[in-house]
């Protein structure tokens, strides 16, 4: 693994560890704050679930289910296990946790209103850098272009193949 993955990962995955034990500690407390969010999410995903699964409108269960994740999936980019995967659950985490907290567009107060901007700014440099971890192959070929390959390879040795037996039965 290059250095530069080697400490990048661990640095990006900090916030989320501590935002993520936060999260499971004050949810109640924060829970006011998601409510807004949950309240427009849970119609959403209710009606991309199937009928037999219930999708819980509690926000004190989703503040602790996303800070649930980002524990466990910025323990496993600190760790470099599932990288990709584990970089785009914390990105899915940071959309709304960033929309409930940070609302920088209802506040009146001047020097709110800049900190909320500020916080909100961070965030979407965070899930900038969350867009590259998701995407990052480590130098390795990723599965889209593994797929595309393995098609094209399979077509010319089809074609050889064909070739061949061509060629046998015109000899």
């Amino acid at each position: 693994m290059a250095l530069s993955r080697l400490i990048a990962r661990p640095l990006l995955a900090s916030y989320f560890l501590a935002n993520g034990v936060q999260d499971l500690k004050d949810a109640p407390a924060l829970a006011a704050q998601a409510a807004p969010v949950t309240e427009a999410m849970a119609p959403v995903l209710d009606n991309a679930t199937p009928d037999r699964v219930a999708v819980s409108r509690d926000p004190v269960l989703w503040v602790r289910a996303s800070g649930a994740v980002q524990v466990v999936a910025g323990l496993a980019l600190a760790t470099g296990h599932f990288p990709r995967l584990s970089a785009a659950l914390l990105g899915g985490t940071l959309v709304p946790s960033t929309a409930a907290r940070y609302r920088f567009w209802e506040a009146t107060d001047k020097e709110q209103r800049r900190e909320q901007l500020t916080h909100f700014v961070k965030n979407t440099a965070l899930a900038g850098g969350l867009l590259i971890a998701s995407l990052d192959t480590a130098g390795k070929p990723g599965v889209a272009w593994r797929a595309r390959h393995a098609t094209h390879d399979a077509r010319r040795e089809a074609a050889l193949a064909g070739a061949k037996v061509r060629a046998r039965i015109h000899q």
